[in-house]
């Protein structure tokens, strides 16, 4: 928990915990979120935090379905793109708040090769993999344990991706806590083990609109990212392998622009996305958390503010919504209706010895921490 010390935020956003009337405790519940469609039941998981802020995460894919904030009048919103059950996610979600792996992101053409072996896993993006694969880790049934924690409130998910699944290698071990502290963030703890070498980037695909789920674009959000350099991408989105500055480019958000302002520009990389779709290289001063990325909806007075210990985030600006999918509260999902920060080592980085690598060995243990941590600007 020595990260949620690092969570000062924007310095005109008010700590929701002031804001809002204090609840008796932190709580957690359970209940059924129906079926996947060979029949496994699923669980959906709410945890309320001492302040009311409240985050609905199910056991199928690890998927945050809801998540309530207020706004700067301190009326709870949900700000999560989300679907009914399992049977909608399955067959319409472009990952709408699911956990990714084994490997977040693109692998050009499906394959790489580790220790000279070369390996083959499922291309469902274009001509590349994609988030894992078809079947990846946000279309698994994870086990649950839920746990009071001191300030907050946990959800413990634990997953065995066998040796050969989706073509990957070795038996891979993963657990993913959630915990939502009563400094109203929501922290994903990512931890992972192997017996074979193989490939491991695992993330979150939280769909965020602070002006509220189904609420129309997210093109007024003001938005600061901390990084001087994307790592530009070729037509299908796989990174050349080369760094581009920001600086002059509609990439650059080293400070607070509306994400609108430059989104239809001609500029090449936006060509391809269409739209932002694009990993961020974060300005990293060492390891440890840092403060990645802050969003802040003028109409709403809603803040986010993201951190990790990750080298890169992905920014996704919902390029293929087009309106066909209809969310959780009866509002059609539109174009450029939310955004993604998915918290990452770059793509396609086991064929990139340049980049931080993404290859886990046996007697390694793979750790990372994301916060996203949520205020108010009145």
């Amino acid at each position: 928990m020595k990260l949620l010390k690092l969570a000062s935020g924007l310095a005109l956003v008010a700590c929701l915990a002031t804001a809002l009337p204090a609840f008796a405790a932190d709580t957690i519940t359970k209940a059924s979120f129906g079926k996947t469609n060979d029949g496994t039941p699923v669980s959906i998981y709410t945890l309320t935090n001492a302040n009311g802020v409240q985050a609905k995460i199910s056991n199928f894919g690890g998927i945050i379905v809801s998540l309530e904030v207020p706004d700067r009048n301190n009326k709870l919103g949900d700000i999560v793109l989300g679907l009914n059950n399992p049977q909608e996610y399955l067959k319409e979600s472009p990952y709408f708040g699911a956990l990714i792996g084994r490997c977040g992101n693109r692998i050009a053409k499906g394959t790489f090769k580790i220790d000279g072996v070369t390996y083959h896993v499922p291309v469902n993006n274009g001509p590349n993999s994609l988030h894992g694969g078809l079947v990846g880790f946000d279309k698994r049934v994870w086990n649950a344990t839920p746990k009071v924690v001191a300030h907050g409130v946990s959800l413990q998910l634990g997953l065995l991706s066998k040796d050969g699944d989706q073509g990957y290698p070795g038996n891979l071990h993963a657990t993913v806590v959630y915990t939502l502290t009563d400094a109203n963030a929501l922290q994903i703890s990512y931890t992972a083990t192997t017996d074979k070498a193989t490939v491991c980037n695992l993330t979150n695909h939280t769909y965020w609109n602070l002006n509220g789920e189904g609420n129309g674009t997210i093109l007024d959000n003001v938005m600061k990212i901390n990084a001087n350099y994307i790592t530009p991408v070729d037509k299908t989105l796989i990174p050349t392998g080369k760094l581009m500055r920001v600086a002059g480019t509609p990439f650059d958000f080293r400070k607070p622009t509306a994400i609108g302002l430059r989104i239809g520009s001609s500029n090449q990389q936006i060509q391809y996305g269409p739209g932002y779709d694009h990993n961020f290289v974060l300005n990293r001063k060492g390891a440890g958390s840092m403060l990645a990325v802050e969003v802040y909806a003028p109409k709403t007075g809603r803040v986010l503010d993201v951190y990790t210990d990750q080298p890169g985030v992905q920014f996704y600006t919902g390029n293929f919504l087009d309106g066909t999918i209809v969310g959780r509260g009866g509002k059609p999902y539109v174009r450029r209706g939310a955004i993604a920060l998915e918290t990452q080592h770059f793509p396609d980085s086991v064929n990139h010895p340049q980049f931080p690598s993404t290859i886990l060995r046996p007697g390694q243990v793979y750790h990372t921490v994301t916060m996203y941590k949520f205020g108010i600007r009145k």
